[in-house]
């Protein structure tokens, strides 16, 4: 059965992209992390969201641009109202993230699921869809952009810590959504 997953790069106080989605801030932080190449390999999709994927990467125009630093080659699903006119090699568009995870899902052919988005990730919270939580806490503050988890007037989200492990530039923080 596959595991829903949202993983994401945190600065210390809280932002996954800085002011108008920039991802340059990571770019000093990144490297090896064996945690995230062994989640990789029980991957099966992508179910990622349409600011994610339009986004700024911090690889852009280098061999590690895209997901996992450029290493994902599986399937991806991106939700989205708004989906591209002509068909993009390796990319579906599903205009609901219950549409999105039921491809996201088909697609990974019982390996787990990694969602990218913050957005996409509060909703799959909310709809009670979301099995776990992995996030890589990079130090450094940024003041300002997109946070982890925004949901002001929303109930709390109760999670159980189930692991931590300290990498050579940052700390994985991995969670369990309890439903």
């Amino acid at each position: 059965m596959s595991t829903v997953i949202y993983t994401a790069a945190m600065s210390l106080d809280g932002f996954i992209a800085g002011p108008g989605g920039d991802m340059s801030w990571l770019t000093p932080h990144m490297g090896p992390d064996p945690e995230i190449d062994e989640m990789q390999q029980g991957l099966g999709a992508l179910l990622v969201g349409n600011r994610s994927y339009g986004g700024d990467d911090p690889n852009r125009g280098t061999d590690a641009e895209g997901a996992f630093d450029g290493t994902w080659a599986g399937p991806v699903v991106v939700v989205t109202h708004r989906p591209p006119a002509d068909p993009v090699a390796g990319i579906e568009f599903a205009g609901s993230v219950t549409d999105g995870l039921a491809a996201a899902l088909a697609a990974a052919g019982g390996k787990d699921v990694a969602v990218l988005g913050a957005d996409i990730a509060r909703q799959l919270v909310e709809a009670g869809a979301l099995d776990e939580v992995l996030v890589t806490i990079v130090p450094v503050l940024l003041g300002g952009g997109t946070r982890l988890f925004d949901r002001p007037d929303g109930p709390p989200v109760q999670l159980e810590r189930t692991r931590v492990a300290t990498v050579p530039h940052a700390v994985n923080l991995w969670f369990r959504v309890l439903h």
